[in-house]
């Protein structure tokens, strides 16, 4: 998993491949529907797509000459997983430093 985890925020890293995943939210859509929304030559673009699917938060299928790709829900489940074990844990230092900061104010004054 945590290879997966590397992938999928590799991939996320870049400002047009999270462009790419929120505009996929939307629902699936044509490679090159896509692509103009971005001012890049189109092999960079699918370069881009390729990061994408190898992470596992796209998949691509082709109809005829008409490439669409769409958004892999399970793939943010599963970084969804590893934030939400790190939040608990952040929470309960953060409670437990709370805890320490009211007694160290009551027992001052």
């Amino acid at each position: 998993m945590a290879n997966q985890l590397d992938q999928f925020f590799a991939a996320l890293a870049d400002p047009t491949r999270r462009a790419v995943v929120e505009r996929l939210l939307d629902g699936p859509a044509a490679v090159g529907v896509l692509h103009a929304e971005h001012d890049m030559a189109l092999p960079t673009f699918l370069r881009h797509l390729k990061v994408l699917e190898r992470s596992g938060l796209v998949t691509s299928s082709k109809v005829g000459r008409v490439r669409t790709v769409e958004m892999q829900p399970d793939a943010l489940a599963q970084a969804a997983g590893w934030f939400d074990a790190h939040r608990s844990m952040w929470e309960r230092r953060m409670d437990r430093l709370a805890h320490l900061a009211e007694h160290m104010e009551r027992t001052r004054t």
